[in-house]
């Protein structure tokens, strides 16, 4: 009898208390100042605008969008009494935002395959759904969707969303990205949104401790043979042509070792293919890798995730399928073993390794695709708004792959330097040579002797004997290849097949004359 009447008591107690300060105080999370800012801007909006007014919200992977748009769902619908749609445009986003919502309070139904119709729509003011099924169980008119006042967007630069904006005329529109910048460039980001919110920059992300900061390492890449595809980006199969080969899978492991090695690693590729000669090339090592792509079944998914996760120096070769809903701190390096031409993709992927833990603030990047001279460090400002109104100004005026070989220079790094401490000069300029044999009137092969030259002389000054000298021209790779690829440029012969001779050539002649000297 007790029992029963502590019991009526509390209910009594509850039914006078105001139950939405009780959610407001157990639920959700604290958002940080710089999330609060854009919310409210983004909350402005929504008083002072017309009620299918569309706006678009960047921030940078590593931000937070979702935890924002979890918080302004559940706002919304506080303030609103409308209901909210969330698209999405692959599953497991789809799992991970209906989760963040609930962890909001924010009671909501996820519209996957397995739903053909919503008999219980009225029991949740919330849903998630898949653009392709959604759209299929519209045009089937299965689904009624008539009710929605505010229909977010994650991942607005695809353009597979658009399809869907025709049946939610009258809502309020919310497209979030971290690259306000369309997959198709015929269809600009402008001409469907009305505005442009710029939330904090990667920089100001990093100097507050939110990211962690980049290290690039730049590798020289010889790029082309690569052919743009009616996507703007490189082709599959001529990005696979060029990064299956040996040179380019000795390039990624010469890098590997130089900077990653025992470090957890996550590759990027273009193509299946590459990615498991990739696999083999560590494999045969006797490196801790695994290749993934998005044939592997769930189950082989979830355990070769689980694998990476929890070993310490995982090596993970895959395929862009984990540059959107994959988080994985404990990533120390990111190589990029492919270009693009999507600066998407090249925010995305380097975005996988920013994620910050109590014993980590740095990681690394390897760029084996000339990315970074291509787009800019990851860090640097960028005018997303001139970017937004003028999109077709910025690739068109992207620095081409010819000019930015033509403009690398190797620099010897400050590890490798130290094995030459005995040399007072380590460099030599291929084109101040060049230039003097032309002078002289002779031979342009001239050139390539004297780097020769050079090099023996500098091998021999570090070196006690023949195996030490050896393994320095093992070292010695990249500036060999900086110096053949210089002295193509000027004998005008740049051919992928010439180069690969003459560095070949180079070699096994810097071999002969350094074992002359012992």
């Amino acid at each position: 009898m007790n029992v029963l009447l502590h019991f009526l008591i509390i209910m009594v107690f509850m039914a006078a208390v105001d139950t939405d300060d009780i959610v407001e105080e157990k639920i959700g999370k604290e958002l940080y100042d710089y999330q609060q800012e854009d919310l409210n801007q983004i909350f402005d909006h929504f008083e002072n605008s017309s009620s299918n007014y569309k706006l678009l919200y960047q921030l940078p992977t590593g931000g937070g969008k979702t935890v924002i748009f979890s918080e302004i769902t559940r706002r919304y619908i506080t303030q609103r009494k409308k209901k909210v749609l969330i698209l999405t445009h692959r599953i497991e986003l789809c799992k991970q935002t209906s989760n963040m919502l609930n962890t909001f309070g924010v009671n909501n139904k996820v519209i996957n395959s397995q739903v053909k119709e919503l008999d219980d729509a009225d029991e949740f003011m919330a849903f998630v759904a898949m653009v392709e099924t959604l759209n299929n169980r519209l045009n089937e008119k299965k689904i009624d969707m008539s009710d929605i006042g505010l229909v977010i967007v994650d991942e607005a630069h695809h353009n597979s969303f658009r399809k869907l904006f025709r049946f939610f005329e009258h809502a309020f529109m919310l497209g979030v990205t971290a690259t306000p910048l369309s997959s198709n460039i015929k269809l600009p980001m402008k001409d469907t949104y009305d505005e442009l919110i710029v939330g904090s920059s990667i920089e100001a992300l990093i100097d507050k401790g939110f990211l962690a900061k980049a290290t690039i390492y730049s590798y020289d890449v010889g790029l082309g043979t690569l052919k743009v595809g009616i996507n703007g980006d490189y082709t599959v199969s001529s990005s696979e042509e060029l990064y299956t080969s040996d040179v380019m899978r000795s390039k990624l492991l010469y890098a590997y070792e130089q900077r990653a090695k025992g470090k957890k690693t996550l590759i990027f590729n273009n193509g299946i293919n590459t990615s498991r000669y990739v696999y083999e090339t560590f494999r045969v090592k006797g490196y801790p890798v695994r290749h993934l792509d998005n044939k592997h079944s769930k189950k082989e998914r979830k355990d070769i995730l689980k694998w990476f996760k929890e070993t310490p120096n995982a090596i993970l070769s895959s395929v862009s399928i984990l540059t959107t809903g994959f988080d994985e701190p404990t990533i120390e390096t990111i190589i990029i073993n492919r270009a693009t031409r999507s600066l998407t993709l090249y925010f995305q992927m380097i975005g996988r390794g920013s994620r910050v833990l109590p014993d980590k603030s740095t990681f690394d990047v390897i760029d084996l695709g000339n990315n970074a001279a291509r787009f800019g460090m990851w860090d640097s400002p960028l005018d997303w708004q001139k970017i937004f109104r003028s999109p077709q100004y910025f690739l068109e005026n992207l620095i081409s792959d010819d000019d930015i070989e033509r403009a690398f220079k190797y620099k010897m790094p400050d590890e490798l330097r130290a094995k030459f401490a005995n040399s007072d000069q380590v460099e030599f300029d291929i084109d101040e040579a060049y230039d003097q044999v032309v002078k002289n009137r002779e031979k342009s092969s001239t050139v390539v002797d004297m780097a020769i030259e050079q090099h023996t002389k500098i091998i021999v000054e570090n070196s006690e004997d023949l195996l030490e000298a050896l393994g320095l021209i093992r070292l010695l790779r990249d500036d060999i290849e900086d110096r053949i690829r210089r002295y193509c440029y000027r004998i005008c012969n740049s051919t992928r097949n010439y180069k690969e001779w003459a560095i070949d050539d180079y070699t096994s002649r810097l071999k002969k004359a350094v074992s002359r000297e012992y």
